[in-house]
């Protein structure tokens, strides 16, 4: 049996994701700070992890960051770019937490020199869409050359 199945989403936002992604259509990424526990996160989060008060506070990210971990997927997903295609949470600077985006730049053709290039400790630089439209592909990250 052979079924094709499409299946589109509306999500809620609430007020985390709101500013979050008004702040990408404003060219900045913005992670969310707990005064209790010093602690900033990216993606943002409405509670802090360590502390559990609420997250009270904003900052915008470094243009840069460090690879925490990175893979290349190479199955694809409708709508989306096409394999192989080189993924990576990325550490910003000034932020406690990573968070997962494209690598672009990477030649994804032999997999094993892709996975050099991209390994743990790495620094990227976030790399923005010439017209930010307040979406998670707005940015990505591109390797900085040492």
């Amino acid at each position: 049996m052979h079924q094709e199945l499409t299946l589109t989403y509306d999500y809620a936002l609430g007020k985390v994701g709101e500013i979050f992604f008004e702040g990408l259509r404003a060219g900045k990424i913005l992670a969310s700070t707990c005064s209790a526990s010093k602690m900033t996160y990216l993606p943002p989060r409405a509670y802090c992890e360590r502390s559990f008060e609420p997250c009270d506070g904003w900052v915008e990210a470094g243009s840069e960051g460090v690879i925490e971990s990175s893979t290349i997927v190479v199955r694809g997903f409708e709508g989306k770019r096409p394999p192989p295609v080189a993924i990576a949470f990325v550490r910003l600077d000034g932020v406690d937490s990573a968070i997962a985006n494209y690598l672009d730049g990477v030649d994804c053709s032999d997999p094993d020199a892709a996975m050099k290039a991209i390994e743990p400790g790495t620094r990227v630089r976030v790399k923005f869409a010439e017209n930010p439209t307040g979406r998670i592909t707005d940015f990505s990250f591109e390797v900085v050359e040492p």
